[in-house]
């Protein structure tokens, strides 16, 4: 699921931001993002942007131990004509439920905001994102809801979180399990029938689980 509505009019206006960067900061851009696609930090993976370098795409694995754990969230940075003096802005294109991640997936971290530094780097942003996953910041809530819960009711944030996570973060599971050739007519068997099963309840499941969501 990807958002659609702020996330693109950024896009929209990015496309005539190379033009504004000094061929020195492109260049520098450039530079990190190549370093970063070639040896990305971990649980973070970049996707660079050929036609834009200033539209850049990453994913990032939902940390071990929280909520997000299992989930693969995509995320892009938009640099601003006035990058680096001005800090990018980013977003979540991956649907989450997090206090610092407002309903458009802007996101709201100080480096982005009052602490941001000319000097600071897409590598540095990057895992200040994977950080906020880890510790969210219910002080500065773009998501007054998932603040809320986190400080009074951390149970129920979490289990929000985790139905969001699983509903449009994890990617769709492809088993091998009962897996044969055409010539095999395995789809004849009893064993397809209970992957058939398998698969009905999986999508019950994931029905009723946005069911809910929309309940809430």
């Amino acid at each position: 699921m990807v958002f659609i509505n702020k996330a693109e009019r950024w896009q929209e206006m990015s496309t005539s931001n190379v033009e504004n960067l000094s061929p020195q900061i492109i260049r520098q851009v450039a530079k990190e993002i190549s370093e970063l696609t070639c040896n990305p930090p971990e649980g973070i993976k970049i996707f660079p942007n050929e036609e834009d370098i200033t539209d850049i795409q990453a994913t990032i694995e939902g940390p071990a131990g929280t909520p997000y754990a299992g989930g693969m969230f995509r995320m892009k940075l938009v640099l601003g004509k006035s990058f680096p003096m001005e800090p990018p802005k980013g977003f979540f294109l991956t649907r989450i439920f997090h206090p610092n991640v407002a309903k458009n997936g802007e996101i709201c971290v100080n480096t982005l905001k009052k602490d941001w530094k000319a000097e600071l780097g897409i590598k540095h942003i990057l895992l200040t994102v994977k950080c906020l996953l880890i510790v969210p910041n219910p002080e500065s809530a773009l998501n007054e809801e998932a603040g809320k819960l986190l400080l009074e009711q951390y149970d129920d944030y979490s289990s929000r979180a985790k139905m969001y996570t699983d509903i449009h973060a994890k990617p769709p599971r492809s088993t091998k399990e009962g897996s044969c050739s055409v010539s095999e007519k395995c789809s004849e068997g009893p064993v397809a029938k209970k992957h058939a099963g398998d698969k009905k309840l999986l999508e019950k499941i994931k029905k009723d689980k946005k069911k809910t969501l929309k309940r809430l």
